[in-house]
């Protein structure tokens, strides 16, 4: 099976580039308040110098749903992360929109109730996939920090087979071998961990995060 790879909270073209090149599945960028974040002019400008195969990923927290579908329109974008409470009706005009050719994932902290959350996004004809992440009090994504691998594979990787899980939080190209691991997931995520700053990439480190989670995923197939 095929791991899929999102690096991140890109900023620029060169550091999207460094994520293509180094074989990544997906590259993001932040439409949201961050020290991350970009506009849709920005990623309009990167968007059409990338691979047409690699997927281009807006992340989204409490956007309303006029400014999303204008946001993937003016960027270029072929999928968006949503970090809010969007309902299956709004997900479905999404869906309806753009067609299947959107990447919608639904984002989940793991905390309590998140066995519950997952279990109602994987309901959602609409969503493709479901980012299980950490957060802090000024944080929902982007944060660094990992959560407990064990208890997610027990309670939402090794039990919702159905729908596509991504591993995200406080991933780095020194722990994402054991977190595949542990979880198993469909795909794995990172932000902080492959920069050198925020909003600035670290190239060695984007090829090596890449690389060691190609190696881990042959490992485990």
């Amino acid at each position: 099976m095929s791991l899929w790879i999102k690096i991140c909270a890109n900023t620029s073209l060169a550091d999207a580039m460094v994520a293509a090149e180094a074989g990544a599945d997906a590259v993001g960028f932040v439409f949201a308040p961050s020290p991350r974040r970009v506009t849709a002019e920005q990623v309009a400008a990167i968007v059409p110098e990338l691979p047409a195969k690699i997927e281009k990923i807006g992340v989204f927290v409490d956007a309303a749903m006029d400014e999303i579908v204008a946001t993937v329109e003016a960027a270029g974008l072929t999928g968006v992360q949503l970090h809010s409470d969007v309902t299956a009706k709004e997900t479905a005009k999404l869906r309806v929109r753009f067609g299947p050719g959107l990447r919608i994932l639904r984002v989940v902290h793991f905390e309590a109730g998140a066995p519950e959350r997952v279990a109602a996004a994987a309901q959602d004809a609409s969503v493709d996939a479901i980012l299980i992440d950490s957060r802090t009090a000024k944080a929902v994504g982007g944060t660094g920090k990992t959560y407990d691998w064990g208890a997610a594979r027990r309670v939402l990787f090794g039990a919702m087979k159905e729908k596509k899980l991504v591993a995200a939080g406080g991933l780095t190209p020194e722990n994402v071998a054991e977190a595949i691991a542990t979880l198993h997931p469909w795909g794995v995520d990172v932000v902080s961990g492959v920069e050198v700053e925020a909003g600035r990439k670290d190239a060695s480190k984007v090829r090596a995060f890449v690389a060691n989670a190609r190696a881990a995923n042959a490992a485990r197939i």
